[in-house]
C-alpha cells in the first residue's frame, strides 16, 4: 500500500511535470515569435543604421571626390588663367559680330538716300519735255554731273593747266632775247600758237576724243592700253614708254609750279629787301610747301579736292578778270585767233628762238594728260561740265598778257619780266601771288593723283610691284599709295636741290610729257582704227602726230639744259616696268597647279603620320591664285620641303579686292577633308585687310559647323585666341637657280625683279602679319635647266705617308701618250 501510495503520488507528480513542460513548451512557442521579430527588427535597424553609415560614408566620399574635382577644376582653371593671362597684353585684333561698322552703315544709308533723292529729281525733270528726258538720260550715264564733284574736278584735274600762264609768256620773252625784241607780230604769233595748241591738243584730242574712250570709268594711257592690247604685242612699247614719261614729268610739276609761284613774292615791293638779303628764301618756302602737300595726301583727294576746288574756281575767275582788265576794250588782240599769225611767226626770221618756240608753246598744254588720267577720280561728266569755264578763263588771261605786252613793246628797260605779275596793279599783285601759290600747290596735286592712278594701273598690268593701296574716299578711283607718295616727295625735293629755281626747272620741263602725248596718240589711233573708223583714225593720227612731233623736236633743245634729267627718270621707270614684266612672264611660265587627286594622298598620309611632330596646328599660306579647286605647287612643295610641315589643318588663302567699298565675304573649299582648306576672302576696297582676324573668324565658323575638328590652345599666344590652335603664316618667294637655262637678259630681269620687290615691301606688312612672326621661304624657280656634265670619280691612294689622287683613266691616257711619243720604249708601269 505504501508502494501503491508512492506510485499514486508519483503519477500525478509526473503528469504535473509533463503538463508543466507542455505548458512551458507552449508558452515558449508563444514567446519565441516576438523574439524573432525583435531580432529581425533589430537586424533591420542595424542594417539600416549600417546602410546609413555606408550611405553617409559614400556621401562623404562623393562629396570629397566632388570637392577634389572642383578643386582640380579650379586649379586647372587657375592654371589656364595664369597661362593665358599674357593674352590680355596682346590686344590682338578680333572681328565684330556685324559685317558693317556703324560709320559704314551711315555712309551707305546716306549714299542710298542721295541716290533716291537724285532719282526723284530725275523723275521730276523727265516730266519737263525733251530737255528733261535728255537730262535724266545723261545723269544715268557716265556723263553724270554733280555740283560737289564738279568742284572736286576743278581742284584735282585743272591745277596743272591752270598754272601755265605763270611761266609761258616769261619763257617766251627769255627765248626771244628780252622784252626789247618783242613786237606785235611776235605777240600775235605767240597768242595764235597758244590758242590753237590748247584748242587742238587739250579740247579736241583729250576732252572730245580721249575722254570718250575709258576703261570702266578710268582714263590714262594704261587704261587705254588695257582696252587694245589684244590687237598686238607691240602696243606694250608705246604704253610703257608713255607711262614712264608721265611719271617722270610728275616729279617736275610740283617743283616748277610751286617755285614759280613763290618767286612771285619777289615782285612785291614790301618783300623785295627780304629776298635780296636771303637769296635761298624762295627755295626754303617751296620745300616747306611741297613737304606739307605730300603729307596731306593720305587724307584723300575728295577732302582735298573740295577745298582746292573752291580755290581753283576763284583762281580761274581771277585769271579771267585780270585778262579782261588788261584787254581794256582793245578787242583787236583777238586777231590772234587767226592761225595764219602763228604759222607766219613760226617760220619768220624775226623769231629768234626758231623752232624751239614750240617748246615754249607746249607749256600751255601741260596738264592735258593729267586731265585724262584723273577722269576716274571725278567722272567724265564733271570734266565736260567744267572745261568751258576753264578754257575761256585761260584764253582771256593769255590774251590779257598779250595786250599788256603790246602796250609795252619796245620798252628795253623791262628786260626778262614776267607779264603775268607785271600786268597787275601793285595792290592786286598781293592777291595774285597768294592765289598763284595756291594754284601751284593744286597743280602739283593734279599730277600726284594722276601718278597714283598710273601706278595702280601699272600694278594691275604686272608692270610694277604690288604696293599697299589705300582708299581714303568712298570712290575707288580716289586712291593713295604710300610708297609712291614718299618716292615722289623725295624726287621732287631732289629736283629743287639740283636746279634751285623755276627758270632752270622750266628748261627741263615738258620734254618727257611730249613723249607721253605721242604714245597716247598712237594708242588712240589703234583704238579708233579697230572700231572701224579707219578714215577718222588716219586723219587723227596724221594731224596730232605732226603737231606733237613738232613739240618733241622743239623740246629736245632743252635736253642739255635739264631735259636730260626727265629723260633719265623716264629710262629708270621704263627699266622697272620692263624688268617686272619680263620677270613675271618667266615666273608664270613655270607656275603649276595640282588637282585634288594629285595632292590629297600625300597630305592625308602626312596628316596621319604620328611619327612627325606638328609644325603648327594650322599652317596658313597666302597665295595670289584665287581659283578654289586646285593647289599651287609652291604650297605643296613648301609643306614637304626640308622637314615635312605636319599640321592639323593646312590653309591656302587668297584675298580679292572688290569694286564695292564695304564687301566682307569668304568662300571655303575643303576637298572632302577636315584638314585641307582653300579660302577666298573678298574685301571691299575701303576695308582694312586685317587678314589674321578674318582667318580666325573662318576657323571659328568651321569649328562651330563641325568642318574643322575642335582645337584648344593650352599656352598663351599673340592672337589671344585659346579656342584655336597655334597658327603659322608662311610666305613663299622665288629664287633663281644657277643651272636655269635663261639668257643673260632674262636672268638679269629676274634678279632685278627680286631686288625691286625687296625694296618695294612685302605682303607681311600689307596683310598685318608682322606681329605673328611669319615664315618667309625661298623656293627655286624651276625654269628649264641645262644639265651639268657628270662628275668623274677618282681613286684615293696613299704613298710614303702622302696622299695622291690619280684616276685610272688619266693614268691610262698618260701611258698611251708616252707610247705614241716613243713607241720603242716599253710602257712604264704606273707607280704605286
Amino acid at each position: 500500500m505504501a508502494q501503491s501510495q508512492d506510485r499514486g503520488s508519483k503519477q500525478p507528480q509526473n503528469q504535473r511535470i509533463r503538463r508543466r513542460g507542455k505548458n512551458q513548451t507552449e508558452n515558449s512557442g508563444v514567446d519565441k515569435q516576438p523574439a524573432e521579430k525583435k531580432a529581425v527588427r533589430k537586424l533591420v535597424r542595424e542594417t539600416d543604421k549600417a546602410s546609413k553609415v555606408v550611405s553617409k560614408a559614400e556621401k562623404h566620399a562623393a562629396s570629397a571626390e566632388e570637392k577634389a574635382l572642383k578643386a582640380e577644376k579650379r586649379a586647372v582653371s587657375a592654371e589656364k588663367k595664369a597661362l593665358l593671362r599674357a593674352d590680355t597684353f596682346t590686344n590682338a585684333p578680333k572681328v565684330a559680330r556685324d559685317t558693317l561698322t556703324r560709320e559704314e552703315r551711315q555712309v551707305i544709308a546716306k549714299h542710298e538716300q542721295e541716290e533716291q533723292e537724285e532719282a526723284k529729281k530725275l523723275t521730276e525733270a523727265s516730266a519737263h519735255g525733251p530737255i528733261g528726258r535728255w537730262w535724266r538720260k545723261m545723269q544715268s550715264s557716265q556723263d553724270k554731273v554733280s555740283l560737289g564733284m564738279a568742284i572736286v574736278a576743278l581742284g584735282v584735274v585743272y591745277g596743272d593747266i591752270g598754272t601755265s600762264p605763270l611761266y609761258t609768256s616769261q619763257t617766251f620773252i627769255a627765248g626771244q632775247g628780252g622784252f626789247g625784241n618783242i613786237d606785235r607780230p611776235a605777240i600775235l604769233g605767240l597768242l595764235s600758237l597758244v590758242f590753237w595748241s590748247i584748242t587742238l591738243i587739250t579740247t579736241v584730242k583729250y576732252v572730245l576724243v580721249a575722254m570718250r574712250i575709258d576703261n570702266k570709268g578710268e582714263g590714262g594711257i594704261f587704261a587705254l592700253f588695257s582696252l587694245i592690247r589684244h590687237h598686238g604685242k607691240w602696243l606694250v612699247i608705246p604704253a610703257m614708254l608713255g607711262g614712264a614719261a608721265f611719271l617722270a614729268d610728275s616729279v617736275l610739276t610740283p617743283a616748277v609750279s610751286i617755285s614759280s609761284a613763290v618767286e612771285g613774292l619777289k615782285t612785291i615791293p614790301l618783300f623785295e629787301p627780304v629776298f635780296r638779303e636771303n637769296s635761298s628764301l624762295t627755295l626754303v618756302i617751296t620745300v616747306v610747301i611741297i613737304v606739307i602737300l605730300f603729307c596731306v595726301q593720305s587724307r584723300g583727294t575728295e577732302r582735298i579736292g573740295k577745298v582746292f576746288g573752291s580755290v581753283v574756281m576763284v583762281w580761274f575767275a581771277f585769271l579771267a578778270f585780270t585778262g579782261i582788265v588788261n584787254i581794256s576794250g582793245d578787242w583787236s588782240i583777238f586777231e590772234a585767233i587767226n592761225p595764219v599769225y602763228g604759222i607766219e611767226f613760226l617760220f619768220s626770221k624775226h623769231n629768234l628762238a626758231g623752232l624751239a618756240i614750240m617748246g615754249t608753246v607746249f607749256l600751255s598744254t601741260t596738264g592735258a594728260e593729267a586731265l585724262y588720267s584723273d577722269m576716274g577720280h571725278v567722272g567724265r561728266g564733271n570734266i565736260y561740265f567744267t572745261w568751258p569755264f576753264i578754257f575761256v578763263a585761260l584764253v582771256f588771261n593769255y590774251f590779257g598778257q598779250g595786250a599788256w605786252m603790246l602796250r609795252n613793246q619796245g620798252n628795253t628797260a623791262l628786260g626778262n619780266v614776267n607779264p603775268f605779275f607785271e600786268m597787275m596793279n601793285p595792290n592786286v599783285r598781293y592777291v595774285g601771288v597768294i592765289l598763284s601759290v595756291a594754284a601751284g600747290v593744286i597743280a602739283s596735286q593734279a599730277l600726284i593723283t594722276g601718278a597714283f592712278t598710273m601706278v595702280s594701273e601699272a600694278t594691275g598690268l604686272n608692270w610694277m610691284p604690288h604696293l599697299q593701296v589705300r582708299y581714303p574716299a568712298r570712290t575707288r578711283g580716289q586712291l593713295y599709295i604710300p610708297v609712291v607718295n614718299v618716292v615722289l616727295c623725295v624726287a621732287t625735293l631732289s629736283v629743287l636741290a639740283l636746279f634751285k629755281d623755276s627758270e632752270h626747272i622750266s628748261a627741263a620741263y615738258g620734254l618727257a610729257l611730249t613723249v607721253t602725248m605721242i604714245t597716247t596718240t598712237v594708242l588712240l589711233t589703234v583704238y579708233i582704227w579697230y572700231k572701224h573708223h579707219r578714215v577718222l583714225a588716219g586723219i587723227f593720227f596724221v594731224v596730232f602726230i605732226a603737231i606733237q612731233t613738232l613739240f618733241f623736236v622743239a623740246s629736245m633743245a632743252k635736253f642739255l639744259h635739264g631735259g636730260w634729267f626727265t629723260m633719265l627718270l623716264t629710262a629708270m621707270i621704263l627699266l622697272i616696268m620692263i624688268t617686272w614684266n619680263d620677270g613675271t612672264k618667266i615666273e608664270r611660265s613655270q607656275r603649276r597647279h595640282m588637282k585634288p587627286r594629285d595632292f590629297k594622298p600625300a597630305l592625308a598620309k602626312l596628316h596621319d603620320d604620328f611619327r612627325i611632330p606638328y609644325f603648327a596646328d594650322n599652317i596658313v599660306y597666302l597665295t595670289s591664285d584665287w581659283e578654289m579647286r586646285r593647289l599651287d605647287t609652291d604650297i605643296f612643295f613648301s609643306i614637304f620641303a626640308d622637314h615635312p610641315k605636319r599640321a592639323r589643318a593646312w590653309w591656302a588663302v587668297s584675298v580679292v579686292t572688290t569694286d564695292e567699298p564695304f564687301t566682307r565675304e569668304y568662300s571655303v573649299e575643303n576637298f572632302g577633308t577636315d584638314y585641307i582648306f582653300r579660302v577666298r576672302i573678298r574685301l571691299g576696297f575701303k576695308v582694312s585687310q586685317s587678314i589674321p582676324a578674318y582667318i580666325h573668324q573662318v576657323m571659328h565658323d568651321l569649328s562651330a559647323s563641325g568642318e574643322l575638328p575642335e582645337q584648344k590652345s593650352v599656352y598663351p599666344k599673340v592672337d589671344a585666341d585659346p579656342d584655336i590652335g597655334t597658327v603659322r603664316y608662311v610666305l613663299v618667294h622665288k629664287a633663281l637657280m644657277p643651272e636655269s637655262k635663261l639668257t643673260a637678259r632674262e636672268a638679269l630681269s629676274l634678279k632685278m625683279k627680286y631686288a625691286i620687290r625687296h625694296v618695294a615691301g612685302s605682303p607681311v606688312k600689307w596683310f598685318g602679319l608682322a606681329p605673328y612672326n611669319p615664315v618667309a621661304e625661298v623656293q627655286p624657280l624651276f625654269v628649264s635647266t641645262r644639265r651639268p656634265p657628270r662628275l668623274k670619280r677618282v681613286s684615293l691612294r696613299a704613298s710614303t705617308g702622302k696622299r695622291r689622287v690619280e684616276s685610272k683613266d688619266s693614268r691610262t691616257d698618260t701611258a698611251m701618250k708616252n707610247k705614241r711619243a716613243n713607241p720603242a720604249l716599253p710602257p712604264k708601269p704606273p707607280s704605286v
